[in-house]
């Protein structure tokens, strides 16, 4: 750091940053823009990034109702991970989870990436056969895979529980060793300053209340600062993608469900990895500032809420302490929830609609975090060139019409998610 630097960064603490520098501008909106991205989370700004860095569209408006990163981007638990069975699923988020290595340097704006491994913890016979299947399929597709009885388990984790007589004896497990965690904040931050440079408008507080369409194409969006032409609207909103949908008459197969997660006290550091359970129904990985990191399954009901009840938090603590008893002995500081949708099929939807300019990214259940710059780059192929990239292919609105599901089962913390 330079001498300017650490002085610039001193006066700044002084004088509460009110002369900090805006890291983007925040432009009024403009009357048409060639593309509009609906949802100022990760996926919505990578994809503005993106279309200006790989395809050269940058009259490109990104519309967020909150601020930027106020939904799901800053509020999930953070892991990114690529360990998938399924070729589709495979291809796609080791492309994201190569994106997620050279990130930090594209941006310049550290991201935080922590290459620290995610492992699948197998209690059963046939979770050992599933883990080991897996594994080898990862290696067939280029991806790190390494099996782990119960004693390089106990190794690598001391504080899990190993013993023949825990509730969820462990049997083996599947390691990603280039799987980890990264910030979720600065992921939303990066990529806004990226779009930004680029000439992405970026605009805030402003909601879109309506998808505007003439003769089976849409020509534009209604928001509260008022209309806005365009020649293409990219949705990315997360949990509310049902409802943007319906403001183009287009029904999609989803569903929107709370998902929990929590944080314990900060502690020294003690679990230098990601640990998932599918039995137990709960994952668990420690923050850069010592907080456990934890969450597991849905709450059991249909919710546009970003807040969940006290029986998945209990049984999600429940499992933790049943895993690491030692972590017995700490207090949950506190709980949020997000908004996510739940496709029919466990995979993400990234594809055209059958309205002609409209665009959809959703769907992502359990796991949109990771898939951020992956999910960004193909959506950002697939506006510009009215078509989808090969590894967003299989992510089409019509699988759910023809049968080609890609249903992939036991590659995330809870039976059937990712």
């Amino acid at each position: 750091m330079t001498r300017y630097s650490i002085f610039s960064l001193a006066r700044n603490a002084f004088n509460n940053h009110r002369d900090w520098p805006a890291a983007w501008r925040s432009p009024e909106p403009k009357a048409e823009y060639d593309v509009i991205i609906i949802g100022g989370g990760g996926h919505g700004l990578a994809t503005a990034f993106y279309l200006a860095e790989e395809h050269g569209v940058t009259n490109v408006a990104v519309l967020e109702k909150g601020w930027l990163g106020g939904g799901n981007t800053g509020r999930n638990t953070t892991i990114v991970r690529s360990n998938y069975l399924l070729e589709g699923n495979a291809h796609f988020y080791e492309k994201s989870m190569k994106l997620w290595e050279t990130m930090s340097q594209e941006l310049n704006f550290n991201v935080m990436m922590s290459h620290r491994g995610v492992l699948n913890l197998a209690h059963s016979d046939p979770q050992v056969d599933a883990f080991q299947r897996r594994g080898n399929a990862m290696r067939l597709n280029g991806i790190d895979a390494e099996y782990l009885d119960r004693n390089e388990i106990q190794r690598l984790v001391p504080l899990l529980d190993c013993s023949d007589n825990t509730r969820y004896p462990i049997m083996g497990g599947l390691l990603q060793p280039r799987g980890g965690t990264a910030r979720h904040d600065a992921v939303a931050w990066g990529y806004a300053r990226g779009a930004d440079a680029r000439g992405v408008d970026i605009i805030q507080n402003c909601e879109v209340t309506g998808i505007k369409r003439d003769d089976g194409r849409v020509t534009g969006v209604e928001t509260t600062r008022g209309a806005i032409k365009a020649k293409k609207v990219g949705i990315a909103v997360a949990g509310h993608t049902t409802q943007l949908c319906q403001m183009a008459g287009v029904d999609v197969p989803i569903e929107s469900h709370v998902l929990q997660a929590m944080v314990s006290e900060p502690i020294k550091p003690c679990l230098n990895t990601v640990v998932t359970s599918g039995a137990a129904h709960c994952y668990i990985s420690q923050s850069d500032k010592g907080e456990l990191v934890f969450g597991g399954d849905l709450d059991g009901y249909n919710s546009f809420a970003q807040r969940g009840n006290f029986p998945i938090i209990e049984h999600v603590v429940a499992s933790v302490c049943a895993l690491f008893p030692a972590f017995s002995r700490l207090r949950l500081m506190r709980t949020w929830g997000g908004v996510v949708d739940m496709s029919m099929d466990g995979s993400p939807i990234i594809a055209k609609t059958p309205v002609d300019g409209l665009y959809l990214n959703g769907g992502w259940c359990y796991g949109g975090f990771k898939a951020t710059p992956g999910s960004g780059w193909v959506f950002a192929h697939t506006i510009a060139g009215d078509r989808p990239h090969a590894l967003n292919e299989c992510f089409s609105l019509e699988r759910f019409a023809t049968g080609c599901v890609l249903d992939e089962k036991g590659a995330g913390p809870v039976p059937g998610a990712h």
